[in-house]
């Protein structure tokens, strides 16, 4: 179904979203880029996606609907599979006769229209709606699943009473406690011998259990499991959108045999119970291929287990979608049009960084390029990359292993980090000879990156000669579709230029056409979290705040001059760097976070 520029170009100005200048400057861009001029409306951040939606809904008359608040039946949601649903975005909410209505993201779909027409054997009635509807209806998979996830747990640890390994068993999910005795057949962890240990990790209720908490928290979109050791018993914790929140709580008896299994799936020696081991396993989960990166570490009480998830299938991601947006946006397709040069992706572990990488080869990832990456580890798999995993131990170092990667006729190199003085040089050295180079650094801000590179015993004229740009970042949890709006106060805002230059921040919003040209912070809304059926603290997933640092030729001079980094970051800020703290706040007002959360994440950069 194709929308006709011109239908969509008359919609458009009388809505009063786009000014028909800057309607014809993005035409122009969407001609160069071959995009359809909805899609560059969309990208370059002048409408949002279901405004966009909207357009296509009065345009192609296929009805716009919201099923947010709407309970649907579970019958005809599991009509569509969950994985397809998450998928393709395809919800079926409503079933007539021989025919069903679903609620999609992209009616051009037809891929998703043609599976569900095949598996029901219904027509088809496809409904446009926001995302929004989306990610409510999805949600409401969930809630059925993790109930049939708690009863398979408490079935299994019934079981386990049964073979006197847990005594006096309650169970809950979410934060629910199993109270169980402290005298079971297992001993201490240091007095089972390692073939008591497989037996018990290959007994069928554990291995139930180790599956139940695995798809339980994938199904939570948790990134980490913590598996801790108590005195008196076992705690399971899950990390999502950056916050542990507590699971559930087994018996004590039960964490040598969890710990055993996990042990048995990541090949580790099950008797070695004082020394640190790290391992790896892979599942299959509704047709997604996950693994889970495993830290084991002994501790008071026991051995603390902890699991990283890692989705394998990176698909999906623009950098729109990870928060990027007007001037950084720009910047950093600007800088992926050179052949050559260093491009930095800086933050703490856990703030997005390599995700933010892989979304770049994505976009780099065409016909005509050979990309090869060194990674510790390779968490996303990448059709027509060349992925290699680091492993020290057998002497496959980051820097050995772009050495071998510059013999291999690259264009374009990933190195997963740049950790020490040779890694540093080769990477420098890689993009001084026709090759561009993305990598990550462990600095807390943008300008930091450049002296950090120094004390790595890079020469100054090399990095002038080769940085791109420098792209600073932090996750910060966005709010769910429950939230509350309120305007800032004089108070409030004074608070908030302590931080950062809010003056700068509604300059930007105006230049984004985010609020309107005569609009002042008196009549801006921020948003307030609201717990609800959705989530219980009002943030559902997390969203990106960045600084993107161009090494314009100002830059350049100071870096030669050995100039520190705060004054890097003064220079940066005159010629339009957002700091992330204002990014923080540009975010806020479009609705996507709370002025808290970016205090508790931005505030002490």
């Amino acid at each position: 179904m194709i929308i006709d520029p011109n239908q969509l170009k008359k919609l458009v100005v009388d809505s009063g979203l786009v000014t028909s200048p800057d309607l014809d400057e993005i035409e122009k861009k969407s001609i160069k880029e071959g995009k359809p001029l909805g899609e560059a409306l969309v990208s370059y951040g002048k409408i949002t996606a279901d405004d966009y939606r909207r357009m296509q809904s009065y345009i192609l008359g296929i009805p716009f609907i919201d099923i947010s608040s709407q309970k649907l039946e579970f019958e005809v949601l599991s009509l569509i599979p969950e994985p397809i649903a998450r998928k393709h975005n395809i919800i079926a909410f409503r079933k007539r006769d021989d025919s069903l209505e679903v609620a999609m993201l992209d009616t051009a779909d037809l891929s998703a229209i043609d599976f569900v027409k095949k598996k029901t054997g219904l027509k088809i009635l496809p409904r446009l709606t926001t995302t929004d509807s989306m990610k409510s209806a999805l949600i409401q998979y969930q809630k059925s699943l993790k109930a049939d996830f708690g009863d398979i747990i408490q079935q299994e640890v019934s079981t386990l009473k049964g073979m006197n390994i847990a005594r006096s068993v309650n169970i809950g999910i979410a934060g629910a406690e199993i109270a169980g005795g402290a005298d079971g057949i297992v001993g201490t962890v240091d007095d089972t011998s390692g073939e008591d240990l497989r037996k018990l990790a290959e007994d069928l209720p554990v291995v139930r259990i180790i599956d139940t908490l695995l798809k339980h928290a994938i199904l939570q979109g948790a990134s980490d499991i913590h598996i801790e050791q108590m005195e008196n018993e076992v705690v399971i914790r899950y990390r999502i959108d950056g916050m542990l929140h507590d699971a559930m709580v087994l018996p004590k008896n039960i964490g040598p045999s969890i710990t055993a299994r996990i042990k048995v799936l990541s090949n580790l020696k099950l008797d070695e119970k004082r020394l640190p081991q790290d391992g790896r396993f892979r599942i299959e989960s509704n047709g997604e291929n996950i693994s889970f990166r495993v830290s084991v570490l002994p501790t008071s009480y026991g051995e603390k287990t902890v699991m990283r998830i890692l989705r394998e299938n990176m698909t999906g991601f623009t950098l729109e979608h990870l928060g990027f947006h007007g001037r950084n946006l720009e910047l950093i397709h600007e800088a992926l049009g050179y052949s050559e040069g260093l491009i930095l992706t800086t933050g703490p572990t856990g703030s997005g960084k390599t995700t933010t990488l892989y979304t770049l080869l994505d976009i780099l990832n065409q016909p005509d390029v050979n990309i090869s990456t060194v990674e510790d580890p390779v968490e996303y798999q990448m059709n027509r990359v060349n992925q290699t995993q680091v492993k020290p131990e057998i002497g496959l170092t980051f820097a050995s292993g772009l050495r071998s990667l510059l013999r291999q006729d690259p264009d374009i190199i990933m190195v997963g980090e740049i950790r020490d003085n040779e890694t540093a040089s080769l990477a420098i050295n890689a993009s001084l000879t026709g090759h561009l180079v993305l990598s990550t650094l462990h600095t807390n801000s943008a300008a930091g990156a450049i002296p950090r590179l120094v004390d790595m015993k890079c020469e100054p004229f090399l990095l002038v000669s080769t940085l791109r740009i420098i792209i600073a970042q932090r996750l910060v949890r966005e709010l769910s579709s429950s939230k509350e709006k309120y305007i800032l106060t004089t108070e409030q805002l004074d608070s908030l230029k302590k931080y950062g230059d809010t003056d700068k921040v509604l300059k930007s919003l105006k230049e984004e056409h985010i609020v309107a040209e005569d609009a002042d912070w008196s009549n801006i809304y921020f948003y307030k979290p609201v717990p609800s059926q959705e989530s219980e603290d009002g943030y559902k997933s997390r969203v990106g705040i960045h600084e993107v640092l161009k090494v314009s030729s100002s830059i350049k001079e100071m870096i030669m001059k050995g100039t520190a980094s705060d004054q890097l970051q003064t220079q940066a800020r005159s010629e339009g760097m957002l700091t992330m703290f204002e990014d923080g706040i540009f975010k806020a007002a479009q609705g996507h976070t709370s002025i808290e959360e970016i205090l508790r994440v931005a505030s002490s950069e």
